[in-house]
């Protein structure tokens, strides 16, 4: 997850092995991402046919026997990739900035990075890092963020590695116990920031990477201070402290006497790591993880993604929504005002989007602004909204609409003032 030199440009090993993957399989990549989402429906209405060959405690189970409501996701989302893949049907459905964009630029990068990603996690999980980390940080975090002190690795790996790796590490400590539901909805919708290289990407498409450096400081600044308030305050404040297991592991994080914080987290990863799987047991997981993600997080991904930016882009729906929002950036001084406030609420849908629709604006503070609220609002539906949805994190629909709301309010003063500042 430590961001490394590669090909002229920062990224984290995860995505450079990734990235090789996605090179390897050029174009036909769109093509397994096709045959993923088409076996997930049909199994899945198999598994809703014949439930009890499809036992919620057994692994296809687990995988194909989804809700009525997942379920029609699933439908949606083959429908969707099949209309846009061979093109037919609505062209709204498979343009180029539709489903088009959602096909070719995002299902390749997700194929092989939950592929990547699932098989090196366990080494993230299983072998005492997590241990030994969260005893150096436990006086930091819990005060600080409400969090354990183990959650400072599944932190940076959202925040500096990749929001879907962040959150596929978030779900899988959840479902074994270590955080409770507070706590991985928080982790899962405040940290899970995009990867330093998308944000790279966004900064030069709005042509600011001259700037990449005060505009990243910037979204440091707001990003944190959206990480202490949000715990703190309704719908996650009120998520209860309970565990998705009837025996959640154990959380108390004192240091015991004769111990400082690095030999008693030596100690604690030293004994987790005894308990850690053999290379069997290792390439199992790995196998489920990938699973889990291919199979129950692209059909989403599809399916909300590409409803999404046909709303954004086919209506004037946000324009509408966004109008609220003039007088109060004309009131911060920002110039084009009413061309700003059209992409504070479409980021929902697609991250990419306020930077492909403030590109054209004359004004770099304009341009600056929208660049960063649109990576401090995290959640997108397109890929880390879409992938929170579909994993076990205890965030709906509504809740997460709330938080990327409340997350626009807190930071979109702090970067306009950033911005203000810095021009």
């Amino acid at each position: 997850m430590i961001p490394i030199p590669y090909d002229d440009s920062t990224s984290v090993p995860v995505a450079v092995l990734a990235g090789m993957f996605e090179d390897q399989l050029g174009d036909t990549i769109t093509a397994v991402a096709m045959v993923i989402i088409i076996i997930s429906a049909l199994m899945s209405i198999i598994a809703k046919l014949f439930p009890e060959r499809f036992h919620k405690e057994s692994y296809l189970g687990s995988v194909f026997n989804v809700s009525g409501f997942w379920l029609l996701v699933r439908i949606v989302g083959m429908i969707f990739i099949i209309f846009t893949y061979y093109q037919i049907g609505w062209e709204g459905i498979y343009s180029s900035d539709t489903g088009g964009m959602i096909l070719t630029s995002l299902m390749p990068a997700l194929v092989a990075v939950f592929l990547v990603a699932s098989y090196l996690l366990p080494l993230l999980l299983n072998y005492g890092l997590l241990e030994f980390i969260g005893s150096l940080f436990s006086k930091i975090m819990r005060p600080v963020f409400k969090l354990p002190g183990r959650s400072t690795v599944d932190n940076l790996a959202s925040w500096l590695g990749d929001g879907t790796i962040g959150v596929l590490l978030t779900s899988r400590q959840y479902e074994e116990g270590y955080y409770s539901k507070r706590e991985a909805a928080v982790i899962g919708t405040t940290f899970s920031v995009v990867s330093i290289t998308f944000t790279i990407t966004v900064v030069d498409y709005v042509n600011l990477m001259h700037m990449f450096l005060p505009l990243y400081l910037t979204i440091v600044v707001a990003g944190l201070a959206a990480a202490i308030i949000m715990p703190r305050i309704p719908p996650l404040s009120r998520i209860p402290d309970t565990y998705y297991t009837d025996e959640p592991k154990s959380h108390d994080e004192t240091t015991p006497e004769g111990y400082n914080v690095v030999t008693w987290g030596y100690k604690k990863a030293t004994e987790r790591a005894k308990q850690s799987p053999n290379v069997f047991g290792f390439v199992k997981e790995g196998t489920k993880n990938a699973m889990d993600m291919w199979f129950g997080v692209l059909p989403v991904v599809m399916a909300i993604g590409t409803l999404g930016v046909i709303i954004a882009e086919k209506t004037i729906f946000f324009d509408i929504i966004g109008a609220p929002f003039v007088p109060l950036l004309e009131l911060m001084q920002v110039p084009e005002a009413q061309e700003a406030a059209k992409t504070i609420l479409v980021g929902f849908t697609d991250m990419f989007l306020p930077a492909i629709m403030i590109s054209g604006v004359e004004h770099e503070i304009t341009r600056f602004i929208v660049a960063a609220l649109s990576i401090t609002q995290l959640i997108y539906l397109s890929e880390v909204g879409g992938v929170l949805l579909a994993s076990k994190v205890p965030v709906n629909f509504w809740r997460l609409v709330v938080i990327f709301l409340l997350r626009t309010l807190i930071t979109l003063p702090i970067i306009i003032l950033m911005a203000h500042l810095i021009f």
